[in-house]
């Protein structure tokens, strides 16, 4: 029951999410409009998940049918590469956090901070810092060959005694899990105190108050501006929705698997129920392939990229044609690098 289970809900979840955090690359890639900063740190956020489900989800499926297949070096290598991802997937979030803070909270300063190239020089160092972090997994796992009645099995596991692994995993809890999750929570509330408690520009009774003192002409001029400034509003609580309901999945679907590694530091023998394993291990495969799905969800201008990237493949799969993905937007523009949308 166990392999069956495993097998089909990892495949799914692993299908659904290489093809959708794909697909997030190549609209963001292909299309100048979606070259944004915050949809840079989501191209980091989509490559980091890409890492996750090839490195840990499809090795899990071989590994719960039979013995580990991929020798030493690929213990040393798969085991890098699925907490490269993880870690690089918490600090994207806690990146593009920051930047829409800095975007929503302090507009003036954001011309100068919230630009792509800065954004990618970011994404560049925190990609260079948890490569050098991530290289201790190097010397931290090992195969090892475990004899039973009915026959031997190999295994990828730790080189050294569990207790050793204690300070590494409660480093690892703080600065890849606490840190990031603290730090967006706060700057999300300073950003939903501007977006939605603070009075918004535009409203009716200015409407009328400036109508009033106004020419006709003037009136229309200015419920004009006030209808794009209510849009740039309106654009910005659609992203910062997405990017917060992006920051809570990553919550709660780490939570069972960020618990269980702090209970079993302190218990022994560990907890270690192997279904109880299975659902930690769907759940950070899920936050993975979950992203894309909130993208299309919540965000006008991903959801047509997403079409437009579709229907490009259709046509170059019928007809083969050199073809671009052109996504047409509003005339009304936020002239403070509101970013994704």
């Amino acid at each position: 029951e166990l392999q069956v289970v495993t097998i089909l809900l990892v495949l799914l979840i692993c299908g659904v999410g290489i093809a959708g955090n794909a697909m997030v690359v190549l609209v963001v890639l292909r299309t100048k409009h979606m070259v944004t900063p915050t949809n840079c740190y989501l191209v980091s956020l989509a490559v980091a998940d890409l890492i996750v489900l090839l490195a840990a989800g499809l090795p899990n499926i071989s590994e719960v049918v039979a013995s580990w297949v991929y020798g030493y070096a690929g213990c040393l290598c798969i085991t890098y590469l699925q907490y490269l991802g993880i870690n690089i997937s918490a600090w994207s979030i806690a990146a593009f956090t920051v930047e829409r803070y800095i975007a929503i909270c302090h507009a003036i300063k954001a011309q100068l901070l919230c630009t792509v190239s800065r954004a990618r020089r970011i994404i560049a160092s925190l990609w260079l810092f948890t490569s050098l972090y991530c290289l201790m997994w190097f010397f931290l796992v090992d195969t090892t060959q475990v004899t039973f009645s009915d026959g031997a099995q190999v295994i990828c596991g730790y080189r050294v005694s569990r207790s050793l692994y204690m300070p590494i995993y409660f480093l690892d809890f703080a600065v890849f899990y606490v840190i990031p999750l603290g730090l967006a929570t706060v700057l999300y509330g300073l950003i939903a105190r501007i977006l939605f408690v603070s009075p918004l520009p535009g409203s009716p009774q200015q409407q009328q108050h400036h109508s009033f003192l106004g020419s006709v002409h003037q009136g229309s001029s200015l419920r004009l501006s006030c209808r794009g400034t209510r849009g740039a509003l309106s654009s910005r609580r659609q992203v910062t929705k997405m990017l917060a309901v992006v920051v809570a999945l990553f919550a709660v679907l780490w939570l069972p698997y960020r618990t269980l590694v702090v209970v079993n530091s302190f218990v022994d023998p560990p907890y270690l129920n192997t279904w109880f394993l299975l659902f930690c291990r769907l759940c950070i495969y899920l936050n993975s392939a979950i992203n894309p799905i909130i993208y299309n969800l919540m965000s006008q201008k991903f959801r047509a990229a997403f079409r437009k990237l579709y229907k490009c493949q259709e046509k170059s799969a019928e007809q083969p044609a050199p073809c671009t993905t052109r996504v047409y937007y509003s005339a009304v523009k936020d002239c403070s690098h509101d970013s994704s949308e």
